[in-house]
């Protein structure tokens, strides 16, 4: 979507917003073996970094105190989706709920514009799931099945373009 042009004197803008509904999903089994099944997501949420800090106070300075960078922190990568049968990630969080055996895959989290071309990109490294929940059934309602799955990761990296 285009907005009309800015005049800034001598300099001419054009604002294009950046849309959030065309993205994909990218699993890499291994850190490299792309899963191609598991791609189309209703949404992705958890795109967070937030740098933990810890509070210094000086001695006899009452009027301020010092805020020091102390790390990084996530928060976990959340997909929604309905329901698949047979996916290979099914088959992954089935066996890390049921088996507690974790094999941690590399994601990638890519937003396109509307020519397909990548805008904007999360990568998330050594993700692994914690959480996974089916919305309710209920026999009142015509509803898809949603499945919502819960990824922990060591860190985020992200690629803009």
């Amino acid at each position: 979507m285009k907005l009309g042009k800015a005049n800034l004197g001598e300099f001419s803008l054009t604002d294009e917003l950046v849309l959030g509904f065309r993205f994909g999903v990218f699993f890499f089994a291994g850190g490299v073996i792309p899963n191609p099944l598991d791609i189309r997501f209703q949404k992705v949420s958890g795109l967070t970094s937030e740098v933990k800090t810890r509070t210094v106070t000086e001695g006899g300075q009452n009027f301020y105190t010092h805020q020091l960078p102390q790390a990084v922190s996530h928060g976990n990568l959340t997909l929604t989706r309905g329901m698949v049968v047979g996916s290979p990630l099914n088959i992954e969080f089935n066996v890390a709920m049921s088996l507690f055996k974790f094999a941690p895959s590399n994601v990638l989290v890519t937003l396109f514009s509307e020519d397909k071309v990548p805008l904007s990109a999360w990568l998330f490294i050594k993700a692994f799931p914690v959480k996974w929940a089916t919305s309710d059934l209920d026999a009142t309602q015509k509803e898809v099945a949603i499945d919502t799955m819960e990824l922990a990761y060591t860190r985020m990296q992200i690629l803009r373009i």
